[in-house]
């Protein structure tokens, strides 16, 4: 990537304007076109919003995703179809056993409306205000209770996979662990036993970063500081780690760059998180220093990683060992190209990575390190300013999508291909239209000088 050291976060204020009245449009369009009977919109098919059975985890980037609109502009009408969606159709993800989704599903809705109810932006009835703590404290635990333990005694939050699986995104559901823990919630199991939803976070944490993430230090061949791997297996009968793996990228030895993003953004937000967390209640888990120093270090490297395998404007490839990426010659070097005839890119996982590049920067920042600080947060400008513009911005009022040429599935092919195009673009995807909106958000409450800095558990649980 080529940091553009100019920006500045006032240079956003007309594209943020713009993002928003597209935002609008693209809300009520889907309200307006599509069948929700048919299941949870996950991607576009010819501008339109289809689904596609695997798990039901886009559902709240739906919902959640009109919250946020209104979170940034303040249009009630918005907010009400979010609110009323979420009352009526998200129970059953609160009690969803089968997934690793929760921090999506639940954070995005139950989690923004509680949020906004504590910033005085929505009034605070006490009993709809109970309602959604109460959603919150049980989307934790359940998330929590998928749980297997590893061979050293700690363990992980397993995919949907099974208990030998440990994906890289589930990083980001460590949302839902973050506020049940932050209202006062604990796990409980067997003979009463209490599990700290605080200590699964970290261990969950730590697990992902010794076994999902490399550091260049000489773990197999293919060890790249920073690179991720989709999965990583584990034999469930003694908890050893097994191998490597990938569901959605090229290979267990490649890196799916929306895996990569979802680190890039996880591991900054639990620094955030971890502030609001007294030395007290870490010190069981290792302390303070010990947990922050493995988070920053996992956010640190893959978001280097991401700067250094990414196209100039801040755009990846869907992987970064795409088995054609190499007929496009010096990729970093250029501006990406979504229409080229070899491999797609994933504005989604642009989309997720800025915002974990501009929440790392502001972290380092508030530590000290400003110089280190300033270079990941102007990258996340970089790559948001590429976002906030066509051909990444669906300008088009008739395509239900915000944010184009987003990739789901590549290795299973079930992304569309216009015709005329050899590979998938111009469609969209519900999570990637969501963390458009998020990043939207970010930068707009920054630019909102008389607003709290965005994070996901403002106010929440704060005596």
């Amino acid at each position: 990537m080529k940091i553009n050291k100019d920006l500045n976060i006032e240079n956003f204020k007309q594209k943020l304007g713009t993002l928003w009245e597209h935002s609008a449009r693209k809300i009520k369009l889907i309200r307006k076109e599509y069948d929700t009977s048919k299941g949870s919109p996950v991607f576009t098919e010819a501008g339109k919003y289809t689904t596609r059975g695997w798990t039901e985890w886009t559902q709240g980037f739906q919902f959640g995703g009109e919250i946020l609109h209104f979170d940034a502009t303040g249009e009630k009408g918005i907010l009400d179809l979010g609110r009323t969606a979420t009352l009526e159709l998200m129970a059953h993800h609160i009690t969803h056993i089968g997934v690793h989704d929760h921090g999506f599903n639940n954070v995005s809705t139950y989690g923004s409306l509680l949020r906004l109810m504590e910033e005085g932006k929505i009034f605070p009835d006490e009993w709809e205000k109970n309602f959604y703590e109460l959603a919150l404290k049980s989307t934790g635990a359940i998330q929590a209770s998928r749980w297997t333990q590893t061979e050293d005694g700690t363990g992980f939050i397993h995919s949907f996979n099974g208990p030998h699986s440990l994906f890289v995104d589930t990083v980001r559901t460590l949302r839902a662990l973050s506020l049940s823990h932050k209202l006062g919630h604990i796990l409980y199991g067997e003979h009463d036993e209490k599990i700290s939803l605080l200590g699964r976070l970290i261990e969950h944490a730590d697990t992902t970063a010794r076994y999902n993430i490399y550091y260049g230090e000489g773990r197999d061949s293919y060890d790249l500081r920073g690179r991720t791997a989709h999965e990583a297996v584990f034999n469930v009968t003694d908890g050893r780690f097994r191998c490597p793996n990938s569901q959605q990228g090229f290979s267990p030895f490649t890196t799916w760059t929306r895996g990569l993003s979802w680190a890039m953004c996880g591991y900054p937000e639990q620094l955030e998180f971890l502030e609001t967390i007294s030395d007290d209640e870490l010190e069981p888990f290792g302390g303070r220093n010990k947990i922050e120093q493995m988070m920053l270090k996992a956010a640190e490297a893959t978001c280097d990683f991401y700067i250094e395998y990414t196209s100039s404007d801040g755009i990846p490839y869907w992987d970064t060992g795409a088995p054609n990426l190499h007929k496009l010659g010096h990729y970093t070097e250029k501006i990406a190209d979504p229409y080229n005839e070899h491999e797609p890119v994933d504005s989604s996982a642009a989309a997720i990575g800025a915002q974990g590049l501009l929440r790392l920067g502001n972290y380092l920042c508030s530590k000290g390190q400003k110089d280190k600080g300033v270079r990941y947060f102007k990258a996340g400008l970089t790559t948001a300013e590429t976002l906030l513009r066509e051909p990444y911005l669906s300008t088009d009022d008739t395509h239900q999508g915000l944010l184009l040429h987003s990739v789901y599935h590549n290795p299973n092919g079930w992304d569309y291909v216009p015709e005329g195009q050899s590979i998938p673009c111009r469609e969209s995807s519900m999570w990637g239209d969501y963390h458009m909106r998020e990043l939207g958000l970010y930068l707009t409450r920054i630019n909102n000088k008389n607003e709290d800095y965005y994070t996901f558990f403002n106010r929440i649980g704060k005596e």
